[in-house]
């Protein structure tokens, strides 16, 4: 069980009030905050002509992005994926409770940023998500 603080929770109400879609899943990445909401539900939560994260970009002052929610650990590769993108890598591997990631070099620098911030990061989606540590090659 992921523990929300006072601001995230913030942020879903606010995504909630604009666009009338509930999600539990929101988290930080790379300065952005990211909602995870089901497969059917990405188009309303992103608007017309893209309003709704407009608007919540507005409110907040951070980039939002909408993305398709965790399915299972055979979905993780995807999900993933769409959390760093438009960073790219190669493949993802699953085994003994770790997800590796297997990336070019430029790729990896990217997926671990400065001062390991964006690692530190995608290490903790994918801990609450998936249970599973993390490990980029």
């Amino acid at each position: 069980m992921t523990i929300i603080d006072m601001q995230t929770m913030r942020y879903i109400n606010l995504l909630d009030r604009t666009s009338h879609v509930k999600t539990t899943k929101c988290f930080l990445y790379n300065n952005a905050i990211i909602f995870a909401v089901p497969d059917t539900l990405v188009a309303r939560a992103i608007g017309p002509q893209a309003s709704n994260l407009r608007y919540i970009q507005d409110q907040i002052g951070k980039r939002i992005r909408v993305i398709r929610e965790a399915g299972d650990i055979g979905d993780a590769e995807r999900f993933i994926s769409d959390i760093v993108s438009p960073i790219t890598f190669k493949s993802l591997e699953i085994k003994e409770g770790t997800a590796i990631l297997t990336a070019g070099s430029q790729s990896k620098a990217a997926l671990i940023g400065r001062n390991k911030r964006r690692y530190d990061e995608l290490k903790k989606i994918v801990q609450n998500t998936y249970n599973l540590d993390l490990k980029i090659i």
